[in-house]
């Protein structure tokens, strides 16, 4: 009994879709689930991507990332907003960071995403963001559930700790 007492809940609204912005939500999902915290994750707009079937068109930009350094050369260099502008460089940058994910033994976001099924994360895509850019349940990965604002408002008026990522 004192167990569910002291149960915890977190619940994550993913909002992005991109190879980056796609790890913090699944590691910190992930994470928190392996503390016994009962975590659910709210994908919308752009976050949707990450709930579809196959990830291999996540990518990412150096527009608008000035935080953005690759180690290169026994150095780190640093990717000005002006090179997004050249066609091709968001996909060698992707590439990059890819090959890096992979040298290091971080994990995928397939991988990321498959730990997060397995801890039996409640992952939600939003019908709003599915209708508007006309997409098919089909599209997405089984066993999510479908639902608007209202459900994911339930979730974080419950939640001991709410993300916005």
């Amino acid at each position: 009994m004192s167990e569910v007492a002291n149960a915890k809940s977190m619940s994550i609204i993913v909002t992005k879709g991109t190879l980056d912005w796609a790890y913090p939500p699944f590691i910190l999902a992930t994470t928190a689930a392996a503390m016994d915290v009962k975590v659910s994750m709210f994908f919308t707009f752009y976050g949707l991507q990450l709930l579809k079937k196959s990830l291999d068109h996540l990518q990412i930009t150096t527009l608008g990332n000035p935080g953005m350094e690759m180690p290169m050369m026994g150095m780190h260099m640093t990717m000005p907003n002006l090179m997004s502008a050249i066609p091709g460089v968001d996909a060698v940058c992707s590439t990059m960071m890819k090959n890096l994910i992979k040298k290091k033994g971080v994990a995928s976001i397939p991988e990321l995403r498959e730990a997060a099924i397995d801890a039996d994360i409640e992952m939600i895509g939003c019908q709003m963001t599915l209708d508007l850019f006309e997409y098919e349940p089909e599209d997405l990965i089984p066993g999510i559930k479908l639902a608007g604002a209202a459900t994911y408002m339930e979730n974080a008026l419950k939640s001991d700790l709410n993300l916005f990522i």
